[in-house]
């Protein structure tokens, strides 16, 4: 490589960590969804409402984000993802402001739950993309990570921002700050986000070289994909370890209120952090040992935190250490699955059409999280314990660990391309 190849493709790498952490940032804003477990607690006490029906709102906003990926990720392979993002970051504003203004139950349905959920869908699905685009596939675990790591880091400055805001207001005065700070953030970084050139090739290759030709090779449109039985495996898969991992987020708040009182924020800060940190690692290892491998892992580890929660939730061994320590490593395990899951649609169907293809796969998220989060607050409005649900959450995640010794290397799941 001779100094000005050396000289461009350290311009390209300059650019793709710009992308990056453009994405990363995003994603920090609009992380606001794991704050639910402290909206949840001021709504019950201040709204009046429905004990079974306290998630709606974050369920339907799960359910929400995740189908808006697909038209989202088609706007975003299209449009790019710079008119993408700020489309979601006006989405995400306009949804939180509507909740501001009001305790009706379907008010927060349609602002929290409809619109920005969105909009969530909207920025979560341009942030990954174009950084993918920049980087070899040997980086593709570590990007991803990265990128993802910041919706699973929000909590930690938004539940002691949330706890400082419901001091000093409600939870109406809350949702009115983060409808303007998100709007801002989300619509400024939007426009760092940007795909690499026609042409470019990760790595520093040459268009048409084999490492260019074989990029090309590995792309899948949508229906290709959607005839592919890796797709619906994977979709099982991604639903179990999602909605898993969403069951405990939804409400680690309240399980810490036990022991730790007006403290239990700091739970949830923790979980942020190690569900940042499982994004990282998990993406990392994956480039090393494989996907399959590490999801193999990630999934049998979350199923024994399943059980083991029981005692903690239930208060028999629920200290504050104990729970800190749980929290952390839950939130560490379902953060590895917002990594591995991208990174398994990027390396079985390839980036042309990685925005609307991801979207797809990750309508998997969302129906795991709607479904699984609101079957637990219904069984402990039953039981007034999380023990039924914990224990339900294992189960499915052994299914799911057995699950992954079906899924196949990329040539046995994409279909043989055809001639143009």
């Amino acid at each position: 490589m001779n100094a000005e190849s050396t000289a461009a493709a350290s311009a390209a790498s300059n650019r793709g960590w710009t992308v990056t952490f453009a994405g990363t940032g995003i994603n920090l804003a609009l992380g606001v969804l794991y704050a639910w477990s402290i909206f949840k607690g001021a709504i019950e006490k201040s709204f009046g409402w429905d004990p079974a029906r306290l998630n709606d709102p974050y369920a339907v906003c799960c359910l929400v984000f995740a189908f808006s990926m697909i038209l989202a990720g088609r706007c975003q392979d299209r449009l790019g993802p710079r008119l993408t993002a700020f489309l979601g970051g006006l989405l995400v504003g306009v949804g939180l402001l509507v909740a501001s203004r009001t305790t009706n139950y379907w008010a927060w349905v349609l602002g929290f739950g409809l619109l920005a959920g969105m909009g969530i869908g909207f920025g979560y699905s341009s942030a990954t993309p174009p950084a993918l685009k920049w980087f070899p596939p040997s980086k593709t675990g570590l990007i991803a990570g990265l990128v993802v790591s910041g919706f699973g880091l929000a909590s930690v400055y938004i539940a002691p921002l949330t706890e400082y805001l419901l001091r000093r207001g409600d939870v109406l005065w809350a949702m009115t700050f983060y409808s303007v700070a998100f709007t801002l953030v989300v619509c400024g970084l939007s426009l760092l986000l940007v795909n690499p050139p026609a042409g470019h090739v990760p790595g520093g290759a040459a268009p048409g070289s084999a490492t260019a030709k074989a990029a090309a090779a590995a792309s899948s449109t949508p229906g290709e994909m959607l005839r592919s039985p890796m797709f619906y495996l994977l979709w099982v898969i991604y639903f179990i370890g999602a909605g898993a991992g969403l069951m405990v987020i939804s409400s680690v708040s309240g399980m810490a209120k036990k022991s730790m009182g007006e403290a239990a924020f700091v739970a949830v800060a923790v979980l942020a952090v190690g569900n940042a940190a499982g994004r990282i690692v998990a993406g990392m290892l994956s480039d090393r040992i494989g996907r399959r491998m590490t999801l193999m892992v990630v999934l049998l580890f979350q199923a024994v935190l399943m059980f083991l929660t029981i005692p903690v939730a239930g208060g028999s061994g629920g200290t504050g250490a104990a729970i800190v320590v749980v929290a952390t490593l839950i939130g560490f395990n379902y953060g590895a699955n917002l990594s591995l899951f991208p990174s398994f649609t990027k390396d079985l169907w390839g980036l042309k059409s990685f925005g609307v293809n991801y979207g797809f796969v990750f309508t998997a998220w969302g129906v795991g999280g709607f479904c699984l989060s609101r079957l637990q607050q219904m069984l402990k409005a039953q039981s007034g314990s999380f023990t039924s649900s914990l224990v339900t959450a294992g189960l499915l995640l052994l299914v799911g660990a057995a699950l992954t010794f079906l899924l196949k290397p990329r040539a046995a799941a994409v279909p043989p391309a055809t001639s143009a």
